[in-house]
This record gives C-alpha cells, sequence and structure tokens, in this order.
C-alpha cells in the first residue's frame, strides 16, 4: 500500500523543512529492509579495515565489529538497488519534485550502544549544491529511535536561511563551527519514532546527532534525491549516461531549472581523507558541539 502527502503534510514541510511519518513504511518491506542490513553487516566480522562498503570505527576489529556506515547500499546490493525506487517512497516525493526524482546517494548510518559516532552540524546541502534546491533525504529508522540513542536534531525552517561555511583550515570538511549557528542550535528539536519511521528533510536543513549513550542500537536508512531538473554543481558522478540511469521516477532532462539558492562549493577536499567518510571530513573541525559527549565516550570504551 502507497499514499501521497497531505497537503498539510506539504505545507508543513515547506514550513519546517523536514517530517516525520510513522506509518509510511511497509512492515514487510521494513523487515526485509533490516534483514538486508543484517546480510550485509555480517561482512565486518571478515575484515580488519574499511572498504568500500563498510566505514568502520578506528577500534574496529573482526572479533569486536563496530561499523559506522554502510556505504552507498545500491551499489552493493540488488534490493537496495530496487529499495531505491520503492513505490511507497516515490508516492510520497511525487509532488515535492513533479519534474522527476533522481537518487543521489545512500547510506545507512549505524549508531552501536553506548559508542554510536556523532555526526557534528552540517547541511547536506554543502556536499552537494545543485541548479535548484528541490533536492532531500529520506530516513528511516530500522531500530526504535529514543531521545537516549542519538537521533537525528533538526532546526526548523532554516532550510530557508544561510547555506554556512563547512571549512576548516581551507578544506572542506563537512561541519560547521558550533559558534555560528548558537541560537539555531538551541531551538532544534529531535527526530524520534519507533522502528518504521520515515523521514524526509530538505538539504539546507541544519542537523546533527550525538553518539548513543543506551544500550539499544539506532541504524537509519537515508537516500538522497534530487529533482530531475536540478543538476549537480560539482560532480556528475561518473558521466551523463550514468546520470540519467539514477532517475527513479520521471525522465531525463537536458534543461537544467535555474534557480538562486545560497551556495557554497564543497572544495577543496582534504588530501588525507577516505572520500564519503563524514566522520574523518569532521574530524578536523577544531570547535566541536559534540566535544564533551565524546570525551563522554571514550571514557565508557575505556571501561
Amino acid at each position: 500500500m502507497t499514499r501521497t502527502l497531505t497537503q498539510e503534510e506539504l505545507d508543513r514541510y515547506d514550513q519546517d523543512g523536514y517530517l516525520v511519518i510513522p506509518d509510511a513504511v511497509p512492515p514487510q518491506r521494513l523487515a526485509d529492509a533490516i534483514a538486508e542490513t543484517d546480510r550485509m553487516l555480517d561482512v565486518a566480522f571478515t575484515i580488519t579495515e574499511g572498504n568500500t562498503m563498510l566505514d568502520v570505527d578506528p577500534a574496529h576489529t573482526p572479533e569486536n565489529p563496530r561499523v559506522r556506515r554502510i556505504k552507498s547500499q545500491h551499489e552493493h546490493s540488488d534490493f537496495f538497488h530496487a529499495f531505491a525506487a520503492e513505490p511507497f517512497i516515490m508516492e510520497l516525493l511525487s509532488p515535492l519534485m513533479p519534474s522527476g526524482v533522481r537518487l543521489h546517494n545512500t547510506k545507512i548510518n549505524m549508531k552501536a550502544p553506548h559508542v554510536g559516532e556523532s555526526v557534528e552540524w552540517h547541511q547536506d546541502w554543502a556536499f552537494y549544491p545543485h541548479t535548484n534546491d528541490d533536492v532531500l533525504a529520506i530516513g528511516i529508522y530500522l531500530d526504535d529511535c529514543t531521545d537516549e540513542n542519538g537521533p537525528m536534531f533538526v532546526t526548523p525552517g532554516s532550510h530557508k536561511g544561510s547555506v554556512y561555511d563547512h571549512h576548516e583550515h581551507g578544506y572542506f570538511c563537512g561541519a560547521i563551527d558550533p559558534n555560528l549557528i548558537k541560537p539555531e542550535i538551541e531551538r532544534a528539536v529531535p527526530l524520534t519514532g519507533p522502528a518504521g519511521t520515515l523521514t524526509i528533510h530538505h538539504a539546507r536543513l541544519l542537523h546533527g546527532s550525538a553518539f548513543n549513550r543506551s544500550t539499544k542500537a539506532r541504524r537509519f536508512l537515508l537516500q538522497a534525491y534530487a529533482a530531475a531538473d536540478a543538476w549537480p554543481l560539482a560532480d556528475l558522478k561518473g558521466g551523463l549516461s550514468s546520470f540519467n540511469d539514477r532517475i527513479v521516477h520521471g525522465e531525463p532532462t537536458l534543461q537544467p531549472r535555474m534557480e538562486s539558492p545560497p551556495v557554497r562549493i564543497p572544495l577543496p577536499l582534504r588530501p588525507d581523507v577516505i572520500v564519503g567518510s563524514i566522520y574523518d571530513n569532521q574530524s578536523i573541525l577544531e570547535n566541536k558541539f559534540y566535544r564533551n559527549l565524546d570525551k563522554e565516550k571514550q571514557a565508557i570504551l575505556a571501561e
């Protein structure tokens, strides 16, 4: 069964830049996604360091796996390749992207009990600006998400404000100095809900999350999309053919829709960082919002 967004939800998304929909994911599709995630995570027992699919914590070992993220799951799994175009997702996104829907990236962020990594405050838009900002991400909680296990915090309405600098020491680091956004952080709200809750958040929305302080895992499946007539300003990811192959609803176009949202280009990249690891990118941010919580995490690890 599928459903589209109500007018009330469309108005709320326009105003706040996000939605939380607790009943959007069919139970069987949720169970299938969890089973496939578990299958992919089994690889962690066989590797000593991260690879193209798994981003692991520096403390990872095969005996004690610590996976921070499954990267680009749609490229490593037939199930997730098809899941990117799930009808229940396309029905929700169609009114937000009437020109068509193009998949931009996917990931599953993992927060293991007690040690799941924090993610500093940022805007997805800083990573991939486009010719217009009909760009968003859907998230699906694969576990219950509570106040204690590292929910994503968002600042309502911030998608209509500034695009902040995500650089440190001259390099793109994918994080914002919290001193620049203190009022925005103070009015942020957590997005919580039971497993199967679906979120939608605009690419310009400010968000971040603390480490997992609970005894329960928090796995968060994310799939980012852009409107078919939104063209990236930094990278076509493999050329025109590959770019068009990522259309999951509607038809490709050679006529980008040009609007004037604020843009900062995510360059230069650090030469010493693994491409695709937000955790490594953000590590050079000196003034971290979650610094004190990270110290608490290290104390837990030392016990």
